[in-house]
Order: C-alpha cells, then structure tokens, then sequence
C-alpha cells in the first residue's frame, strides 16, 4: 500500500471518529456529555467491588461495598468517612435508607446487619438465612428490610422486632438480584440463576407474577411509575409491564458481555447499565434507546449515580472504583477597560443658533361609543361595537365595553329592551366566540346577565331570537363537555408526570430511636489498625 493511501485512510478515520463524538454530544444529555470531559478519580479497593449505593439526601455520600466491610465516601474529596467492618466474612449489598440515616448489608455470614451510619454502631443482626446473602433493601415505609439469599429464598424482615415477617422460596436456584416497588411497601421482586423473576404481595404472602427472562438474572430495577420494571441477565436487558400481567415491552440489546447492573437517573428519564464489556450505557426510559456510553479500563460489576446527577461511581472486578465529578465550570473573567465614552464630548463647543420645528400633533378623536358612554347611553354605546366591521375585524373592542359595562353596572341596561334584529347579532355574537380563551370570561358573564333578562319572555321573541338561544344553549352544553373531558385529562396527565418523578422522599417520619439490640451488642469485632 502506498503512503499517500495511508494518510487517507488514517485522515477518514479521525473524521469519522470525531463525527461519532460530535453525534454521541447532540443525543446525550448534557449532564453525561459532562461526565466524559471530567477525569475521573480512581480509588483502589481489595476485591470486586460488589455493590454501591448513594444516600439520597445531600451531600450524597455513596457506600461501595467491597470485602469484609461497607465503606462510605464523600463524592467532593473522595475520601472515605466511615467505615463499617462488623463483618467476619465477605460483605454483599450495602443499601442506604431514604433518610440516609440508616444502612443495611448482607453477606457470606447469612446475617443482615443494620447500621447507624453517623455513629458506625451495629444495631440489628437479622438471622434466619442459611446461605449468602447479596442483596438487601429497604422498603418504602422504612419499617422493613427485603433480603435475598442463594439459600433460594426472599425474607422480609421488620427492624424494630427483628424478626421474620414472611418468606418466599418459588426459586430452584441462587437468588442474586432483587428489588422493591417504589409505590408500595408490600411488593417485592427477585431474580435468580433458575432465569425466573417473581413478583410478591407481602399482604397474601404469594406469588403474584412470574416471568422468565431466559438468561440468570443479575439486577433488577423498578421504574418510579412502579408498573414497569427491568430485569438484566446475559447480554439482555428485558422491559416488563407488571399491570399487564408481565407483558415483554422491549428487549435491549447494546452489551456484548454479562450486563452486571442497572441504575436509574435524572428523575426516572435516565436508565444506567454496566457489563462486564467495560462499558455503562445510558438509555431514553421513554424510547430505550441508547443516548450515551461511558468507558472504563475493566469489567464493570456496580454503579451508582446520586439524585441529582453530579457524580457517577463504578466498581470493576479488579477493585478499582472510578468516581467522575461534574464540576461547575469556572470562567475567567477579564476586568473590563474602561472606554473612553464619547457621548458627552462636544457638550462644551459653541454651535450656531438652528430654528426649532415643533411638530403639529394630531388631536384624537373619541370613538362613538366612548362619546356614548360618557353621556351613560349604555344601550346606544353596546349598539355601535355590534357593527359588522367592529365584531370581524375587532372582537376585543366589543368585549372590552362589555367589561367596561360590567364595572359600571350598566350591563343589564345595555342589554335590556332589545327588538328582534339587535337581540340575534348579540346572540351571534355570543355563539360565535363564547368558546374563545381570550373572551370566554367575560362573555359567560354577559350570557348570565342576558338569560336573567329573558329568561322569563322566550316565548314572546319571535321565531329567529329563540332558535339563536337554542343555538347558544347547545355551545354551552358543548364547552362544559369540553371543560370536563379537558378535566379528566389534566388529572391522567397529572398522574402521569408525578408517576415518572423519581425523587425519593428525603425526609422520614421519625420511628422510635433505634438502640443495639442484645444480638448486636453481643457481636462485637475490634478493629485494630
């Protein structure tokens, strides 16, 4: 091959790979475009990194589980602040609650501890698993903690008592993902490595659906309309409707290896997944469509992204976490140099005398009707805005001496007494623009006044009056249909909009002060550094 061929195709390929970037830039958010212009922190751990969560109350400190022990960072120094180690063996799960005063973890051990997350003390130790333990989550009412185990089985437990409230044990194998509805404190899902995901109702201690997503399942995640959740297993993430008896919305499809993780963001607008190809993607949760892509140096086994989208962390198989940051932007401002201004310059010269030229102004006319309302001839001012021109070429100036009318009191004036040919083009107007959102108002106002008026003399009006009420009553009949039906819709779309939120309630109703329980005081391991 030529040199001059290699330059060429080296020259296409740099212009393809930046017109990829330039695409990549437009579709994705701006939030994640970000992400990638930040270097990230990368902090060393010993072991995979199993699990991590963030707290969803500010400043968003973000726990990684990894080895013997739950560690939680500050995502502004990257420095570990507490490290809870009350663990023998090998730690899995660690999850915060929505105060993010608490935090719970599994492990090797089959116990679930919980932990104060201010004083590091351990204050309740859940046994009755007789095996692993990888996940574990809080329920919406704060009040219980979901775990799954590879000893096939979901408990849910209750904190104050610590005892085991019900359990469920449809898997034939390891259960490693799980979740809990966002909407209600009673429904749960896990997945397991029998490619089965079932759904629990703690109120009938059943199975309530069950799907299979062909491949071991490995996270599941709920969406915040808490009908719709996500199961990832194999190269595949599955999209499932719950409240259509488990119907397959979609299939994605973008990872070429084991999909390990999924995460939401952006208030529920945002779908994060991480696979052991080194890559995390971002999706579209109303299309599903891929809008990002973040790299990192080794397979990925967990994120976490906190609420409000400023740092996004990784765990890697090799013990590496990667903490990326979006920074505000600084910007250097110049000191502006001051101008000389040359607006006063020739404030002091001498110029000759010039004649001043003082224009005529034109002296306004009053309007008829304003010359009519001035001698309060009320009737005779609402007959000059009902001329042809004045109702199709300027409505407003007929609406405006009605309100002007409604102010003074002297609309049932106007209106009163009218013959045949003035009563139908008030009727016609009316009808014509009762609908309007400009006039609508005021011009229900005036119906009211004009039925109060002849309410009670319909049968006296000739023929084409009375088939102009009748008119009317049909357009009023018609706009409440439209305003009720306009109702509904605001009430769904309502329901709709506050379904796809995803902001967790920060701030909790106070349970009882929790003290050590003796099982947790009786578990005591020092930590000598």
């Amino acid at each position: 091959m030529k040199i001059h061929e290699i330059h060429d195709k080296q020259r296409d390929f740099r212009s393809t790979k930046q017109l990829t970037i330039a695409i990549l830039k437009r579709t994705a958010q701006p939030v994640f475009v970000s992400f990638i212009q930040q270097a990230p922190v990368l902090v060393k751990e010993f072991g995979p990194i199993d699990y991590i969560d963030f707290s969803p109350v500010e400043p968003h400190y973000f726990a990684v589980t990894c080895s013997v022990r739950v560690q939680v960072y500050n995502p502004i120094t990257k420095l570990v602040t507490k490290n809870l180690n009350r663990f023998k063996e090998a730690a899995y799960g660690g999850s915060f609650r929505n105060d993010g005063k608490l935090l719970c973890a599994g492990g090797e051990e089959a116990v679930i501890r919980l932990f104060d997350v201010h004083t590091k003390s351990l204050l309740r130790m859940f046994s009755g698993h007789k095996a692993a333990i990888h996940r574990t989550f809080f329920t919406t009412d704060n009040l219980h903690i979901a775990s799954f185990s590879d000893d096939k089985t979901a408990i849910v437990w209750d904190i104050p008592s610590e005892k085991q409230i019900t359990s469920f044990n449809e898997h034939s194998d390891y259960i490693r993902a799980g979740a809990v509805s966002p909407i209600s404190k009673d429904i749960l899902l896990s997945g397991g490595y029998d490619k089965h995901i079932y759904m629990y109702d703690t109120r009938t201690s059943k199975q309530i659906l069950n799907v299979s997503h062909e491949a071991p399942v490995e996270s599941l995640l709920f969406l915040p309309s808490g009908g719709i959740f996500l199961s990832a297993g194999g190269t595949e993430i599955r999209v499932w409707d719950a409240l259509a008896g488990g119907k397959l919305l979609a299939k994605i499809t973008q990872h070429h290896k084991t999909v390990t993780c999924l995460k939401i963001a952006s208030n529920g607008h945002r779908i994060l997944s991480g696979s052991l190809d080194r890559h995390v993607k971002i999706y579209d949760s109303g299309t599903y469509k891929t809008v990002h892509s973040l790299d990192y140096p080794n397979s990925v086994l967990s994120i976490g992204i906190s609420s409000n989208d400023e740092t996004i962390v990784a765990g890697m198989v090799d013990g590496l976490i990667s903490v990326r940051r979006r920074e505000e932007e600084v910007k250097n401002e110049k000191p502006r140099r001051k101008k000389i201004s040359y607006r006063r310059s020739g404030r002091n010269l001498h110029t000759p005398q010039v004649d001043v030229v003082v224009h005529e102004e034109m002296k306004e006319i009053m309007s008829r009707h304003d010359a009519c309302l001035r001698k309060f001839e009320y009737s005779k001012a609402l007959d000059c805005v009902m001329t042809t021109y004045v109702v199709n070429k300027a409505p407003h100036v007929t609406v405006a001496l009605m309100q002007e009318l409604i102010r003074r009191q002297g609309l049932k004036q106007a209106l009163s007494g009218r013959d045949g040919k003035s009563l139908v083009n008030i009727l016609r107007f009316l009808n014509r623009y009762v609908g309007s959102i400009r006039f609508g108002r005021v011009l229900l106002y005036v119906t009211n006044v004009l039925m109060d008026i002849y309410e009670d003399h319909l049968d006296e009006l000739a023929a084409e009056p009375r088939k102009m009420f009748s008119i009317l009553a049909a357009k009023l009949e018609e706009e409440e249909n439209l305003m009720l039906a306009l109702s509904e819709l605001q009430g769904k779309l309502h329901m709709i909009l506050s379904a796809a939120e995803n902001v967790p309630p920060t701030l909790v109703k106070d349970i009882q002060t929790l003290k050590p329980s003796s099982a947790a005081q009786k578990n005591l391991i020092l930590s000598i550094a």
